[in-house]
């Protein structure tokens, strides 16, 4: 008699049929909204294979095995958000100032065709059966598993975020320290979401489940300046001559990027000191 398959897979169940749904519309045409939509799903999907492989320690590479043919797909998903980002600095840029950044622009266009000619490829390249697979792997992996060991491995996961967070927490956190932290805080309040759903009490008392969202949303405007620097500043690193407008708008950038990176550092730092002692 096989085991029983545990509650927390109805939760992967769930993601798994909106990620499907989306992934067949987005193999009909690629559409920004419903990319980003799939990456939300995927991050989480990817969540529960490292999660089913806390629980099942003793079955090395059981994450990479789960999700392994995911990987490619959710990273070229990853690069349309990205670049959407940019493209809504530009855009906002052009709208706050009445002039345009025509090079800039032809720029962008030109890696946004290959993006979403990358990320159509990807999809219409795979199988409706990776997604059955991925399935079941999925559902053979929940068979037999307590609310408890569950449990447990949500509590490794975050703890081993918190270290990181720990080694970040020491001294001045740079752009790496902060994007992990952001990245970090995510994992944290998805597992987090996940024990709630379950009947579980969340590991953090209210307040610094609250304070742990916050600070996610208050690092998403640096996550995007960073992005949106990081952009631009390799378009014009082609160019042999730049033009007045441009290196004002990257200057600009810069001093909002400092003072973002500070705000969200003093407020990380906080937080912390009130996690880790």
């Amino acid at each position: 008699m096989q085991a029983k398959v545990s509650p927390v897979f109805q939760l992967f169940e769930s993601q798994h049929q909106e990620a499907k749904a989306l992934f067949l519309a987005l193999g009909k045409q690629i559409k920004s909204k419903k990319a980003i939509e799939l990456l939300g799903k995927m991050e989480f999907l990817e969540l529960y294979a490292d999660l089913m492989a806390k629980v099942h320690f003793e079955i090395e590479g059981l994450n990479f095995n789960i999700f392994s043919d995911f990987k490619e797909m959710k990273r070229s998903l990853r690069k349309i958000h990205h670049f959407k980002l940019a493209e809504k600095s530009l855009n906002d840029r052009e709208e706050e100032l009445g002039f345009k950044y025509g090079g800039y622009r032809i720029h962008l266009d030109k890696y946004k065709k290959k993006l979403y000619t990358d990320a159509f490829d990807l999809i219409v390249g795979s199988t409706l059966k990776s997604w059955d697979e991925f399935h079941q792997k999925a559902m053979t992996a929940s068979r037999g598993i307590k609310p408890l060991a569950i449990h447990t491995a949500v509590n490794q996961i975050i703890q081993e975020e918190l270290e990181f967070f720990n080694q970040d927490h020491k001294g001045a956190m740079d752009s790496k320290a902060l994007k992990d932290t952001f990245e970090g805080l995510r994992t944290i309040i998805m597992l987090e979401n996940t024990l709630i759903q379950m009947g579980f009490n969340s590991i953090f008392i209210t307040g610094i489940h609250e304070e742990i969202g916050i600070l996610k949303n208050n690092l998403k405007p640096w996550y995007s300046n960073h992005l949106s620097l990081q952009s631009l500043t390799h378009f014009l690193g082609t160019k042999q001559e730049v033009s007045k407008k441009y290196l004002d708008w990257v200057k600009e950038l810069k001093a909002e990027k400092k003072i973002l990176s500070s705000q969200a550092e003093k407020q990380a730092h906080q937080l912390f000191d009130k996690i880790l002692g």
